[in-house]
């Protein structure tokens, strides 16, 4: 597959959110990190969820993204909320390199995108796995970083995990899915996560202080991938391929 182009790359805010059903949103702390093949997704409501009611609004997903002409599409392989049956494909407009506009294709929502400074440079990121059934990412862009890991189990069928939560789901396994999102600060304040979808997990760091994103053999350290996470795979987890989007396809079908 190929890359996506250079002028997605980095990390976007989304600033607006309108819909045609009238809904209009500045609030929701939404972000997406945007490597060459690889993309997460964090969409958390304000103010900030606290009961499992709440946290199950929040939002996130993590895959491949594909670009042809002007429209771009997310290939979900793991999704916080259940799997969704339509595709997600946007109508991308550059009104100039750093501010991005999306559109339904069917014109039903319409979002404002803008990229932050600080996430230019450095982009790269690894697709995960571990031996208990989880699959997850970890991408940098510039001095960002999202760390996206799934469940142990898929989640059963449902239109939502507030409908899953109120037919009587097991909370903390629904709940469990995690998508942190933070900064490195060029080693001022090391992998501080500014946002997850874990409460608590805010204000915490991602990995020790020793690990150097610049460092060359970053993907190739044992303490990275025995200490990734709020829940560490016990056997730590193992550096997998890129999700084929035949695949992604496939398993959401």
């Amino acid at each position: 597959m190929n890359p996506v182009p250079d002028a997605y790359l980095g990390v976007w805010q989304r600033t607006l959110l309108t819909t045609t059903a009238g809904e209009h949103d500045r609030d929701t702390r939404v972000y997406w990190l945007q490597t060459a093949h690889l993309f997460a997704d964090l969409r958390i409501p304000w103010p900030a969820p606290q009961t499992p009611q709440q946290l199950a609004l929040q939002a996130g997903f993590a895959g491949v993204t594909e670009v042809r002409g002007e429209e771009c599409q997310w290939h979900r392989a793991i999704d916080l909320q259940p799997p969704r049956a339509s595709r997600d494909i946007g109508r991308m407009h550059f009104q100039r390199p750093d501010y991005l506009l999306e559109d339904g294709l069917d014109g039903s929502y319409h979002e404002v995108w803008e990229r932050l400074p600080d996430s230019l440079g450095r982009s790269d990121g690894r697709w995960l796995h571990a031996a208990d059934g989880r699959q997850g990412c970890l991408l940098l862009a510039g001095d960002y970083f999202l760390f996206a890991a799934s469940r142990t189990h898929p989640l059963p069928p449902g239109s939502s995990l507030g409908e899953l939560l109120a037919r009587g789901g097991h909370a903390a396994e629904l709940l469990s899915f995690e998508l942190s999102f933070g900064r490195h600060q060029h080693g001022a304040m090391p992998w501080s996560i500014e946002l997850s979808s874990l409460p608590g997990r805010a204000g915490q760091t991602l990995l020790p202080a020793a690990i150097d994103p610049n460092h060359a053999d970053l993907w190739h350290q044992p303490a990275l991938f025995n200490t990734l996470g709020a829940n560490p795979p016990v056997a730590g987890w193992q550096l997998g391929d890129c999700p084929a989007i035949a695949c992604v396809q496939e398993c959401l079908s």
